[in-house]
């Protein structure tokens, strides 16, 4: 893996009190084993998490798997774009030819067949230079792509704020 699995620092954010009484402890009390044991604590917690995020990711993958083969010749083309998804959740028609190395009209074409089977969601509204997002993504699992693949970014690069429940992806 190249980024890190355990975000521990999420844990003791949660638990900020114990942490810090915890550290307390140590200080004051020289109870070094109480704090191992709330350290322990955060990365069982973390990892159960972890494990949990994982799973329903690996399910969302068997499903969009599942839903693609309905598109007979276009299967192989689908799956390059899906593919694609899982590092970058977001996609446009030209993107998506140059994934597939089809035309932007057969590009375009995918895209629709991606929408009606739930795959991809149109989220800026506009009648060009329309953007895709990966509609099948729970907010926990935007999260976990997130730490897993890094930060959504725009076509400039710019880092993009997403509200999934709501639907809106800004600047």
């Amino acid at each position: 893996m190249k980024r890190p699995v355990l975000y521990l620092s999420d844990f003791f954010e949660r638990n900020r009190t114990h942490y810090y009484d915890n550290l307390m402890r140590v200080r004051e009390e020289n109870d070094l084993l109480q704090w191992f044991k709330f350290f322990l604590a955060g990365i069982i917690k973390t990892v159960k998490d972890g494990i949990a995020t994982f799973d329903k990711i690996h399910k969302l993958k068997q499903d969009v798997e599942k839903r693609i083969q309905a598109l007979g010749s276009r299967t192989a083309n689908a799956k390059k774009v899906v593919h694609y998804l899982y590092q970058r959740p977001m996609v446009d028609a030209a993107k998506e030819a140059k994934v597939t190395g089809v035309s932007p009209a057969s590009a375009y074409k995918l895209i629709v067949d991606l929408e009606k089977l739930g795959i991809l969601n149109e989220i800026t509204g506009g009648k060009r230079g329309k953007q895709y997002i990966q509609r099948l993504f729970t907010v926990i699992q935007l999260i976990a792509a997130q730490l897993c693949y890094g930060i959504i970014r725009n076509r400039e690069g710019r880092v993009l704020n997403v509200a999934v429940a709501s639907g809106v992806v800004s600047p």
